[in-house]
């Protein structure tokens, strides 16, 4: 039983006439009626082993309820008669019931539900919901779960509320009063625990490419699933954090315990951890219960977009089960097979796209089926829906990288996404893509050479000014960006690094620079973060003669970005990627004019030979 000075201890003697036991609440139901069911751990556990109990004598009764963690008796195809199963988000213990016909799926924005109570457009004749106990004002807590109660317990004709014991008292706007309520069923039963799904090596690459994405004082919205939870310890170095979000589980224990979390950058809610409901293990009830660091909302107000989109820097993350090519989201059905739900998806991808530095991430691993199913497809699978459309989305992360696709064209979409799918899937996915038209005819001489990259290879500096830059192998989403800082060069820049001052590049040549094998050949970009992604700001590739084992190297950095031992940085680690390939050491042209490149190469540790001939110093560097 959770202690606060504030129960009122006399609170089944003051309302003693509301009281009944499950078996008379629940004797109150009628056949043809419609009835809610609390959300996910909040279940009324007590009331829906009654309900179920009943069945020979219901008919026709509609159950209505957002998401089922705990039982679910009643959905069975043997009670299919008497009751059915209608769900705005397909929970596991439902799911099969769905799919098989017996019960019913709602596609509508989490957003939009209580409205369709409010409007009278679903109205609820049955309200099954759990509580805390009443304080000595005769208020009752929702507890772990406001999200839609709260509005089904308001607009429900009869609300029957299991009053437990061990349901925490969460602050916020979590209250009802206990004469808003119709019959009490006192219980001290302990709530459903839902225990974190253990990490996996590609959930935590997902984790950490997110949380590049991440900046300090961001405020977060963690979706569903072993992505997020993966997230969270790449996350504790971060400052600042806040959250505004549906969902929280055990892992914001360890956020809060890292001191990343505070809130203090927020723009409404500040200094306030809020969600709308939560799912996890006794701990973390214990934990809410009566925190004021906690300020749990419902609905209509968390997952609300223009409230989202006040944040600053909103960063919401959310699942999706396939993506096509040109960026369409699936998220709640395996073609024709509904699976999940929309849930909270495009309130929080809407809001994130519309805060002031915010970003929108869509993640998934990159395949399914044990690696036999590629994710990321030319075209969704027949009968798969559209959760978030093509022009709402932004980030897309796998395990393999991050793609940025708003504003982009459907080729640069495909390139993107081909180049974070799983290599064992690209090859296909290009001639797809070609086939489709998504791409120019002639990128299909490039394939076969999406070849993945070590993560050995990325890595990163600090300038003086506190700028982090990235250093990573490029990839064929930087088209794009390559084409960028070809065209940005100055003159100068052009010359010392091509030894002509044309500005004209071609398409192939363009694309020479970001297909690469990553095997003979490096080329590695230096990037910074942008809202619209990566921004290169400095190049640099080596090229093997197999003949001498030497490579050529070369790079290039953005005019405002040289004087920064950039290209210090960015030659040393080339050299250390070519020294971990077998090179012997490189070779490299150099004008005399270019005394910039001429002192990185002496000065670089390594025994150094060159010779002038015609104003171009050829060097030979030996490891």
């Amino acid at each position: 039983m959770l202690t606060f000075d504030g129960f009122d201890p006399d609170w089944q003697e003051k309302y003693r006439d509301m009281i009944a036991t499950p078996r008379a609440a629940i004797a109150r139901v009628r056949p043809g009626q419609r009835v809610f069911i609390g959300t996910a751990c909040a279940e009324p556990l007590e009331l829906v082993r009654e309900l179920t109990s009943r069945a020979c004598e219901l008919a026709d009764v509609e159950i209505v309820q957002l998401l089922t963690k705990g039982e679910a008796p009643y959905a069975t195809e043997k009670l299919a008669q008497c009751f059915l199963v209608n769900s705005f988000f397909i929970g596991t213990r439902v799911r099969g019931h769905i799919q098989e016909g017996f019960g019913q799926y709602t596609p509508v924005l989490l957003s939009d539900i209580p409205r369709i109570f409010s409007s009278g457009q679903l109205p609820l004749d049955v309200v099954l919901i759990q509580v805390s106990p009443p304080d000595t004002r005769g208020k009752v807590s929702l507890g772990i779960s406001v999200d839609i109660v709260k509005s089904a317990a308001e607009n429900g004709s009869l609300v029957i509320a299991q009053v437990n014991a061990r349901m925490p008292r969460t602050l916020g706007d979590s209250f009802l009063d206990i004469y808003d309520l119709d019959v009490l069923v006192p219980s001290d039963t302990p709530l459903i625990e839902r225990h974190a799904p253990e990490s996996n090596a590609v959930t935590r690459r997902i984790g950490e490419h997110i949380a590049s994405l991440v900046e300090d004082g961001s405020t977060m919205e963690f979706g569903i699933g072993r992505i997020p939870h993966a997230l969270v310890e790449f996350l504790t170095f971060k400052k600042d954090l806040g959250i505004h979000t549906e969902m929280i589980t055990d892992s914001i224990l360890r956020l809060i315990a890292s001191g990343a979390i505070t809130g203090n950058r927020k723009t409404t809610d500040r200094g306030k951890i809020v969600a709308s409901f939560c799912m996890g293990t006794t701990e973390l009830y214990e934990f809410v219960h009566n925190n004021p660091l906690f300020c749990f909302r419902p609905t209509e107000y968390v997952n609300d977009p223009f409230i989202i989109g006040m944040q600053h820097k909103m960063v919401a993350i959310n699942m999706a089960l396939e993506i096509d090519l040109t960026g369409q989201v699936c998220a709640d059905s395996l073609g024709s097979r509904f699976y999940s739900g929309i849930g909270g998806q495009v309130d929080f991808n809407r809001g994130a796209a519309r805060s002031e530095g915010g970003k929108a991430i869509i993640a998934m691993p990159a395949t399914a089926h044990n690696g036999t199913i590629s994710r990321i497809v030319a075209r969704l699978t027949p009968g798969a829906g559209v959760v978030t459309t093509r022009g709402e989305v932004h980030y897309v992360v796998t395990e393999y990288g991050v793609a940025y696709l708003h504003g982009k064209s459907i080729q640069d979409r495909a390139l993107a996404l081909i180049s974070i799918a799983h290599p064992h899937f690209r090859e296909q996915l290009m001639k797809e893509a070609i086939e489709a038209h998504y791409l120019r005819q002639e990128l299909a001489d490039v394939e076969g050479r999406f070849i993945v990259a070590s993560q050995e290879m990325q890595t990163a500096m600090l300038l003086n000014d506190g700028t982090q830059v990235t250093f990573r192998p490029v990839h064929p989403t930087d088209l794009a960006g390559m084409r960028d800082i070809l065209y940005a060069l100055s003159q100068e820049t052009l010359y010392y690094r091509f030894m002509s001052r044309s500005q004209r590049f071609g398409q192939k040549e363009i694309q020479n620079f970001v297909y690469v094998d990553h095997r003979k050949d490096v080329a590695i970009v230096a990037t910074i973060p942008e809202a619209h992604g990566d921004e290169i700001i400095a190049m640099g590739r080596y090229y093997l003669d197999e003949k001498t084992n030497r490579a050529e190297v070369a790079f290039v950095i953005r005019d405002a970005w040289q004087k920064h031992h950039i290209g210090t940085f960015l030659f040393k680690h080339l050299a250390t990627i070519a020294k971990r390939n077998g090179i012997a050491g490189f070779t490299a042209e150099v004008l005399r004019e270019n005394q910039g490149m001429q002192a990185i190469f002496n000065h670089s540790g390594y025994t150094v030979k060159s010779s002038l001939q015609e104003g171009v110093y050829s060097f030979q560097i030996d490891f």
